[in-house]
């Protein structure tokens, strides 16, 4: 995790940090946006819909931040096509621009706060589930945690 004290910049798996580079950044633990961070991660992996709000600051291209913004509006329990974020961002600009789910999937891949910008809800046209940085076997299990897909036997 990385914050500037008042919100949340990054929330990586472990090994994968490649965006997480930032030559002013000071490690510490103890700032308050980090309890707020790890009450939303208890609440959610413990099966909940999380109610802490957590403070995000996403900096990114306005592609990448428009992509951003609409993966938060995917609700807990529900999947969206990259496709179909696609078609949600051509219906917001005025000036007709296409945008292919190929560069959705960009953005999506460089999401700097996964899990709580909830970019594993986002799968594949055909209902697969396509690339996420934790791999998809852990992809598969926050899906099932928020029960879109069945828990195996």
């Amino acid at each position: 995790m990385i914050a500037d004290g008042e919100a949340l910049l990054g929330l990586w798996f472990d090994g994968h940090t490649e965006d997480a580079d930032d030559d002013n950044a000071v490690w510490t633990d103890d700032l308050p946006i980090f309890g707020l961070a790890f009450r939303w991660l208890d609440e959610y992996f413990a099966g909940r819909k999380p109610k802490v709000h957590v403070p995000i600051r996403l900096e990114g291209t306005p592609f990448r931040e428009e992509i951003w913004a609409l993966l938060r509006e995917v609700p807990y329990g529900e999947t969206v096509s990259y496709g179909e974020l696609a078609h949600r961002l051509e219906s917001k600009c005025a000036d007709g621009r296409k945008v292919s789910a190929r560069a959705v999937g960009g953005a999506v891949h460089h999401n700097p706060v996964g899990i709580i910008v909830p970019c594993h809800r986002v799968i594949g046209a055909d209902g697969s589930l396509t690339g996420y940085a934790g791999g998809l076997d852990v992809k598969a299990r926050l899906l099932r945690l928020e029960g879109v897909l069945e828990k195996p036997d």
